[in-house]
């Protein structure tokens, strides 16, 4: 079965901030945390495909090795060889959904928080191509497959906790400290649980804006420098006044100018 990779990619709403909340039993600084320093910023590319990353050893195992000599660069027992991130990411999903569709699938990792799809079950889905499907279309589905898969493996009791190096232990392996994920962790729920959280109407102008080919900066719901100069050449671009307002009008909008 065919699958579409590019759907109307709907960015984050309070909604699926709240929804993640209510099953993680936490409030929202600890999700945001855990979205700033576990996942990518934003689940999609440009093009409105979710981010992934292909594994080729998870093919390799799924597929029982049959294709690690004649397609050694997505099927190979040892981690590693992605190659640049990206569109290239589907160039190597591509190649292995055309010798096995669903081991494909499981073999890539998906969204904002890149569940892998091997972990569907985990992630609230019956099967990895409804996970799929589901993670092409929005954003609060990408998040719900996070939130699953912490409650999932025993970790939101560690995220109420803000047992950080537990949480980070538990999402990232025994090795999570050489890269300091509890301490970031820890500076993140710091300065997210003073305030401000990302704006979501900004952050989904941002979203909106990457995709009609305008740089916003960095997808965080923090209007800057470059989501301005962006959200200004969209204005220019479509003869609207040019102003430094961003609000559902605006979001409404850049809705408009993509046909969703």
């Amino acid at each position: 079965m065919a699958i579409s990779f590019v759907g109307p990619g709907k960015p984050l709403s309070q909604d699926g901030i709240d929804s993640s909340s209510k099953l993680l039993a936490v409030a929202a600084p600890e999700v945001w945390t855990v979205l700033q320093v576990e996942t990518s910023g934003c689940g999609y590319l440009g093009d409105r495909r979710p981010a992934i990353l292909f594994e080729r050893h998870y093919f390799s195992r799924l597929t029982n090795h049959a294709y690690d000599a004649s397609h050694p660069g997505i099927s190979n027992p040892s981690a590693g060889g992605y190659g640049a991130g990206g569109a290239h990411q589907y160039d190597r999903l591509n190649e292995a959904l055309a010798l096995d569709e669903q081991a494909a699938l499981k073999s890539a990792s998906w969204g904002i928080g890149q569940v892998m799809g091997d972990n569907f079950a985990v992630a609230g889905f019956q099967n990895v191509t409804a996970m799929v499907t589901a993670l092409v279309a929005a954003e609060d589905s990408q998040l719900s497959s996070v939130a699953h898969f912490i409650k999932g493996n025993g970790l939101a009791s560690a995220l109420a906790k803000h047992d950080w190096a537990a949480f980070a232990k538990g999402y990232n392996g025994p090795s999570y400290a050489k890269n300091n994920y509890d301490k970031n962790l820890a500076q993140a729920y710091s300065k997210l649980s003073a305030g401000p959280l990302p704006n979501l109407t900004v952050r989904s102008a941002q979203v909106y804006l990457m995709y009609l080919g305008y740089d916003p900066g960095p997808i965080d719901g923090m209007a800057g420098s470059k989501t301005y100069t962006a959200l200004h050449n969209f204005q220019k671009a479509k003869g609207l006044a040019v102003t430094n307002t961003i609000d559902q009008g605006t979001v409404d909008a850049l809705a408009k100018a993509l046909g969703l």
